[in-house]
């Protein structure tokens, strides 16, 4: 438990933290921050309502085991790890588990409408990797549900006052001051290397400011323009986390990205059509000719090819995203068993998602959502047609480092300020930024979970770190803050003058298509070697770029400049950590190591940058060691697989995935968990 800690300084400034990021992470990280006590500064790219979260359609998992099929936190602790390929640390992802029943409950009493059942209860779902409807939902458009409930609960604290220790209101300040267009620069370090505040760009002025902090907390979402087109929104290019990783913060398992099986090609973006769509029995099948001229929906049973419930009964069309999307690689790239486009005569990267034996009304109520994107982008009613899907990059199950404390259940130590801490001192990492529950694939549906759960984990954490800091932030001389500031005014002044002859948007198609085309479903080491010299040729040619805009005002031709610095710098993490893991495992797939290899393999990639030059480099570490709270602490590499022994990862069978719960450690003296558990009824 945190100490008490002042809520001011002696000069009577108040004693703040800062939150980077208004998604899911970022908004539970300051609720629970405000409950504890702590005002905080949250500063958002967008407008919080605008987060990247809002995008989330299908549900966010729980246990709660409503439909009596023996669901558990004990068998969803199970799933998890397994479905990603147990490279996630165990403790962690028990703790969000277990967790996860309550946060349902919470969001529901905050007001989200989820769907329910004709009885009243909340209705749950079937996602990938598991046979238990775990998955509570709000239609198709859980995400910004959820998003919208916890933005009102912070907009409540922007509207309390601070109160001193002795209960005395202080004048003019709130809890929370939100700074909306505020784009995160770096991070303020001491002498000691501790995180002591941000330097931030206000998007509208330009200005450029020092805020400080007694700690730090990223909640900036994933790198999904890295690769040029994915699922993600556009402000997604992993510039907060890539800047804090050339200033020390390690980066771990960069390599671990996830390719979703369905989404709609575009030219501009790709939009994802939700595994709900698979959850509520839509099926993934090919013409078994692959001249086939018909449309989709007059091709008659006998003449298509099911090939996920072919080839996967037990799971059929829910297998994991990881293993879907390789089935749908392999029909479309190998076996040249696309949907047939008559007016080019070739076949195109598309498998159908049919949903048309399902009742209209059905799908209205609980997939309008996506259904309304896919007429909306395509023109095609889904309703009566089936759907024309491919791969899309997604989400990164890497991402900053972060700690953790063993509890003695196995879970985690409550306000413990090694959880989600990173190895700079003071800065701590939530939701997809960070790299913690995931391991080498995520299951659909967690990825809500991990961010809400990571928040309530975080808010603690930071608030016992505030309490047992020596010195406050804001005691600090200002010298500190000036000095960051006026070393990021250089920066972006440097960025102004640029006058060579590259196009910033140009370099970074080009690395988009190089990392799409290279780094995602199958990875290679000859081409994974060429794709790092094209980054070094891209970092080479950032160094003549011409800047396509200098205004003072709303610049932001400027802005993509420094994020694509960001993107270079994490897509050679990315490409050098799939390169050097000589195995397949979860979303990682190398042809030429088609097997899992724990004996070598079983454990984190660790990053830390280093530079040479123009270019960077990426230096790998078995161990880190850093300090928090006056302790100093060693972590190494080794995965935490304490709870689950691991074992082969097959999804050919019902029960693939939990039938050998018994081997999960979490539960009583020998750690087995029930048939019913296990999977055995389903």
């Amino acid at each position: 438990m945190a100490k008490a800690a002042s809520t001011t300084t002696e000069s009577g400034k108040v004693r703040r933290v800062i939150v980077v990021g208004g998604g899911l992470a970022g908004l539970t990280t300051v609720i629970k921050l405000c409950e504890a006590g702590v005002p905080v500064d949250l500063f958002s790219l967008v407008p919080v309502k605008r987060s990247h979260s809002v995008c989330a359609q299908g549900g966010i998992n729980a246990s709660v085991n409503t439909k009596g099929e023996g669901d558990s936190p004990k068998v969803h602790l199970e799933e998890t790890v397994y479905g990603g390929d147990f490279l996630a640390n165990q403790p962690p992802v028990k703790g969000m588990a277990d967790a996860a029943p309550g946060i349902v409950f919470m969001l529901d009493r905050m007001g989200v409408p989820f769907n329910r059942t004709s009885e009243g209860l909340l209705d749950f779902r079937r996602f990938g990797g598991t046979l238990f409807h775990r998955t509570a939902f709000a239609g198709a458009t859980t995400g910004q549900q959820l998003l919208y409930a916890l933005d009102e609960q912070v907009r409540r604290y922007e509207t309390v006052d601070v109160e001193d220790d002795k209960g005395i209101i202080v004048r003019g300040e709130k809890m929370v001051r939100k700074f909306e267009f505020w784009d995160f620069l770096s991070i303020i370090q001491d002498d000691e290397g501790r995180a002591r505040g941000i330097v931030a760009q206000d998007l509208k002025s330009m200005q450029i400011e020092s805020f400080p902090g007694d700690a730090v907390c990223l909640a900036t979402g994933g790198p999904g323009i890295v690769f040029g087109r994915s699922t993600n929104s556009v402000i997604n290019t992993g510039t907060a986390a890539g800047s804090v990783y050339r200033q020390g913060a390690c980066y771990a398992n960069g390599e671990a990205i996830q390719v979703h099986p369905t989404a709609i090609p575009g030219a501009d973006k790709l939009r994802l059509i939700s595994e709900s769509a698979r959850g509520e029995g839509g099926r993934v099948w090919v013409p078994k000719d692959p001249k086939e001229k018909r449309r989709g929906k007059d091709v008659p049973e006998k003449d298509r090819e099911y090939f996920l419930e072919d080839k996967y009964p037990g799971y059929g069309n829910l297998v994991p995203r990881d293993i879907a999307s390789r089935e749908l690689f392999l029909k479309c790239f190998h076996e040249n068993k696309g949907v047939f486009n008559s007016k080019s005569g070739k076949n195109e990267l598309e498998v159908y998602l049919d949903l048309t034996h399902i009742p209209e009304p059905t799908l209205r109520r609980k997939l309008a959502g996506i259904l309304e994107i896919y007429e909306k982008f395509v023109g095609e009613d889904p309703y009566h047609n089936p759907m024309r899907v491919f791969p899309a990059v997604h989400y990164s199950m890497g991402g900053l480092w972060v700690d953790f404390e063993k509890s003695a259940d196995g879970g985690l130590v409550k306000g413990s300020p090694r959880n989600q801490s990173t190895n700079i001192e003071g800065l701590y990492a939530a939701g997809e930024c960070d790299y913690q529950y995931h391991g080498a694939n995520r299951l659909g549906a967690n990825s809500l979970l991990s961010c809400i759960y990571a928040g309530l984990v975080t808010g603690p954490a930071m608030a016992t770190y505030r309490a047992n800091l020596a010195k406050s932030s804001w005691d600090l001389s200002s010298s500190l803050f000036d000095k960051a500031e006026k070393r990021e005014q250089q920066n972006y002044d440097a960025i102004l003058k640029m006058d060579g002859g590259e196009n910033p948007y140009v370099i970074h198609k080009e690395l988009g298509d190089t990392m799409l085309r290279d780094v995602t479903i199958e990875r290679h080491n000859g081409t994974l070697e060429k794709v790092l010299e094209k980054i070094g040729e891209y970092e080479d040619r950032y160094q003549k770029i011409g800047v396509t805009d200098t205004s003072p005002r709303a610049n932001q031709g400027a802005q993509f400049v420094r994020h694509l610095k960001n993107m270079l710098v994490i897509a050679r993490v990315i490409a050098t950590g799939a390169k050097n893991r000589d195995e397949s495992r979860g979303a990682h797939f190398k042809p030429e190591f088609k097997t899992r290899d724990d004996a070598n393999w079983l454990r984190t990639t660790m990053a830390l940058y280093k530079e040479d030059g123009s270019r960077s480099e990426v230096n790998f570490v078995r161990a880190l060691d850093y300090n928090l709270c006056g302790k100093p602490l060693h972590v190494t590499d080794e995965v935490d697989i304490s709870l689950v022994t691991p074992r082969a990862r097959k999804y050919e069978q019902a029960g693939a995935a939990s039938a050998a719960a018994t081997n999960t450690k979490a539960d009583g003296a020998d750690g087995k968990a029930s048939g019913k558990e296990a999977g055995a009824s389903a």
